[in-house]
């Protein structure tokens, strides 16, 4: 196992710029954290530091390929699970105004306990599902950035995360192997939830085998009224 000193150096060259001791610190709260509640908790399947470390941090700070700087913008994390990206995005920009999404519990009352044990601010944790999320005013089109690390087609995801962008604001999809197929596959449905130009970002993981993209859509349009549909519609009819 690496020692996290040779980690934070990693991280610094994968995202182009330095890391303090103090974001290092933090890091290595949250891994011992998570490992711990891992013990008595099923919170990912991923429990080896370096894995942690690879497959947890690091692909989460892959996002910063998407948008350089998150300080000043509010982001909500849907289905952020034990807080990936949020939650290591807030560690490296401290001013990022963030929301997390779960719609499982523990792994919220996880999130809660990190937040409070790294004294993180500007933080906030919803219990709801992603399709209640984007027909509520308080979050329909209020947020900058809206994020998914998810198995879902991008299709239905596009339809949970869309709906949570303001007009001129990023959603970013941290895909796999087949996002460029996706992305093929969801053109009309970002068309039609209001979304315009499209990037696909390549991403190489230090240490990482797995091949990973990112999948950047601006807003551009506001997304009409009848969307997000109810889950099942979602999931059996996915706009295409």
């Amino acid at each position: 196992m690496q020692h996290m000193s040779e980690w934070i150096d990693i991280a610094a060259q994968f995202i182009g710029f330095p890391l303090s001791e103090d974001r290092l610190r933090l890091f290595e709260i949250y891994e011992s954290e998570l490992i711990e509640w891992n013990t008595r908790f099923n919170l990912t399947a991923i429990k080896n530091p370096d894995e942690i470390r690879t497959k947890h941090f690091l692909d989460s700070l892959s996002c910063v390929l998407a948008i350089n700087d998150f300080n000043g913008r509010s982001l909500v994390d849907v289905g952020t699970g034990a807080g990936f990206p949020g939650i290591p995005l807030k560690i490296v920009f401290p001013d990022l105004k963030l929301t997390l999404v779960d719609s499982v519990g523990k792994k919220l009352v996880f999130c809660q306990h990190i937040i409070d044990r790294l004294s993180l601010t500007d933080c906030r944790i919803i219990h709801a599902r992603a399709e209640d999320l984007g027909k509520d005013p308080l979050h329909r089109e209020r947020y900058d950035i809206a994020v998914a690390r998810a198995v879902t087609g991008l299709s239905a995801l596009s339809e949970l995360l869309l709906p949570l962008v303001k007009r001129k604001g990023i959603m970013i999809a941290q895909k796999g192997e087949t996002a460029a197929e996706e992305l093929k596959a969801a053109e009309k449905a970002i068309r039609i939830l209001g979304g315009g130009e499209t990037q696909l970002i390549p991403v190489t993981i230090p240490k990482g085998a797995e091949h990973r993209n990112l999948i950047r859509i601006e807003k551009q349009r506001n997304t009409p009224s009848g969307y997000p549909r109810r889950p099942d519609q979602i999931r059996k009819k996915p706009i295409d």
